[in-house]
Parts: C-alpha cells; sequence; structure tokens
C-alpha cells in the first residue's frame, strides 16, 4: 500500500502521516486491509524528525504544481503504485483574499494537475480532498438569497470568499473525476479546527485557537469577531479521525459523488472563552484582546455556523461534546507550550 500526502510536513498532515503509520493498514473500497508499505509527505519543507526516522515515510519537498509537471519520469508527486491521495496542501483563506494568483495556483491549478496525475495511473486510486466549511458563503444583504438556519450536505454552496470558490470548484473537479471513473473520490468538508499548536497561520480562521493557545502560553491572543459570533469546530483528533474513516470508506458507504460535511461542534466564540476559563482561569481570559477587525469579522460573518453532517454520522463519525474537552486535549499534548496553572 503507498499513500500520498500533500502538505505531508503541515499540522494535519504530520497528524494524519502519525495517525496512519500507528495505524499500520488500510482498506481500500471494503478490501482486506494492506500493510503501509510507503508513505510519500509532499511539501515545501522536510517532514519533522520523527516522521523522517520511520523507514516508511519518504519525503518530496518542493512546490506541488512545480512537483506535478510530467517529466521523463512522470508525475513525481504521484508515483506509480501510488493506492491513496489524501490532497490537504492549499493556500489557506487570508492569503487567497490577499493574493488572488496565490489561491488560483495552489488551490485550483495544483488541484486539476493533482487530480490528473491520478488519472494517468489508470488504477482508479482514492482522493480524499480536503475542502472546507468555506464553500457555504452565508450572503447577509441580499433578501433574495437569505441565508439557511442549518448547512446540511445537501445544501447548495454560495461561497463568498475566493478561497471558497476555490474549494468548490476542487470539490466539483474530484465529483466529475470520480463519475467518469478516473478516481475514487472522497471531497470532504473540514470544519475551523481548533486549537491547532505552533504559531498563526495566513487562514482567516487563525484566531479561532490563538485566542485559546496564546493566552495558554501566558501572552495575549487576539479575538476580532463579537462573543456571539457562532462557529463550527473541530478537535484535531476528531478531524484526522475522519480523513482516516473517509478514507477507507467503501464506494457504497460514501455514496453520492458531492462532498460530504465533518461533523462539528456548534459553539460560540464567547463560549469559547468561557470554556477557556474553566481550563485556566480568569488569567486566561483576562489575556484575550476583543478588538475588532472588519476584514476578518467580514469573512468569518460569512462562515455557517450551524452546521449538520448526516452522511459521516452514518459513517460512525460524531463532533467533539463540548469545547472545553478540546481544551484540555490541546493542554495534554502541548504541556510545553503551556505557561499557566490549569485547573
Amino acid at each position: 500500500m503507498k499513500i500520498v500526502i500533500t502538505g505531508g510536513a503541515g499540522f494535519l498532515g504530520a497528524r494524519l502521516a502519525r495517525a496512519l503509520l500507528a495505524q499500520g493498514h488500510f482498506s481500500v473500497n471494503g478490501a482486506a486491509a494492506q500493510p503501509i508499505e510507503q508513505l510519500l509527505l509532499v511539501d515545501r519543507a522536510q517532514p519533522a524528525p520523527d516522521l523522517l526516522a520511520d523507514a516508511r515515510v519518504k519525503p518530496l519537498v518542493g512546490d506541488l504544481n512545480d512537483l506535478l509537471v510530467e517529466g521523463p519520469q512522470g508525475a513525481p508527486a504521484i508515483p506509480s503504485g501510488t493506492d491513496v491521495v489524501y490532497h490537504l496542501a492549499a493556500a489557506v483563506s487570508g492569503e487567497c483574499e490577499a493574493d488572488f494568483d496565490l489561491g488560483m495556483r495552489s488551490n485550483l491549478a495544483a488541484t486539476e494537475a493533482l487530480l490528473a496525475a491520478c488519472r494517468k495511473l489508470g488504477t482508479q486510486p482514492v482522493v480524499v480532498f480536503a475542502s472546507s466549511l468555506a464553500v457555504f458563503g452565508l450572503v447577509h444583504d441580499q433578501p433574495a438569497l437569505p441565508p439557511p438556519s442549518v448547512i446540511t450536505d445537501l445544501t447548495l454552496p454560495t461561497p463568498q470568499t475566493s478561497y471558497g470558490i476555490q474549494k468548490f470548484i476542487g470539490e466539483q473537479l474530484v465529483a466529475d473525476y470520480s463519475r467518469k471513473g478516473f478516481v475514487r473520490g472522497r471531497a470532504t468538508r473540514l470544519m475551523t479546527v481548533s486549537v491547532r499548536p505552533g504559531k498563526p497561520n495566513g487562514a482567516a480562521s487563525s484566531f479561532f485557537s490563538g485566542m485559546i493557545r496564546e493566552p495558554l502560553a501566558g501572552v495575549k491572543g487576539a479575538c476580532p469577531v463579537a462573543p456571539e459570533t457562532q462557529v463550527a469546530l473541530s478537535s484535531p483528533g476528531r478531524t484526522i479521525e475522519g480523513l482516516l474513516r473517509v478514507g477507507q470508506a467503501t464506494d457504497a458507504e460514501w455514496g453520492p459523488k458531492t462532498a460530504l460535511n465533518l461533523p462539528a461542534l456548534v459553539t460560540t466564540v464567547g463560549e469559547m472563552a468561557q470554556a477557556l476559563e474553566k481550563v485556566a482561569g480568569k488569567p486566561a481570559t483576562d489575556l484575550i484582546d476583543w478588538t475588532p477587525d472588519e476584514t476578518i469579522r467580514r469573512i468569518v460573518k460569512s462562515w455557517p455556523g450551524n452546521v449538520q453532517s448526516a452522511r459521516a454520522n452514518a459513517l460512525g463519525l460524531l463532533p467533539d461534546p463540548d469545547f472545553e474537552s478540546i481544551v484540555r486535549a490541546y493542554v495534554r499534548e502541548n504541556a510545553d507550550a503551556v505557561r499557566l496553572q490549569t485547573l
């Protein structure tokens, strides 16, 4: 079994890689699980040392678009014999709004090139495409297009950002390549992942982690939206659980070739702050900077906060029980980054 992860050195990519290596086997479309012999991690950066130490891991460092250009040996990012591809690499929301060309190259051109390389294999590999909640852009100022109160797997996407549009186009490409029998597509809409360790990235949603992570480290963390802002979240652990499950779903279990929503914990920014206070007390919430940012507020306001996931639930996937459990999991997993005393 050969598996490729684009974005394999990133936070989710590295975490997925560790989960796959620990699992050791993988089943495609209901067939008997096969040992994972090679895990190709494609990214601009080298994978973490613990991943490189595993003999099954092969790094491929470079720009994905360049690596997918056919050369004498074909497309090196999708080598012959690849059984499964997890396509996680992407430019994030804030970056795409600031740089249209970057988003089109990283999120659209790269996805199309990757699918073409998978088609060339002629073996119908499984392709798990990491889409986003951002495909469901809510329109608040057009009475003719009122925002739905609940987002389901069948809700018509109406993206309001370049990132959301690029992800929605990617979903449709995956669906068509699947319909034609070139790949087994598994377009999967990820919820906002919180709490992410490390440094902030260029995503508009970055503060959903930063408002927790930074105060726990004893420094100020920005929250540029109002406390009543609703959000659909998933912990890193539940997100990886979802990616593993959809990758091993049979065609019958997957059902329609359209994308599905991963399960969401529906909460508000204010409730997130309350959970932080339960874990680390008022010294933590005193470090949240509530200065508004209109650009971020406008992007986040276009994202739905109430999401249902019937298809994922049918696969046995469930949301996190509450945000406090997510914060406590972050503290357990990142003890070196926590400076405040927890309760």
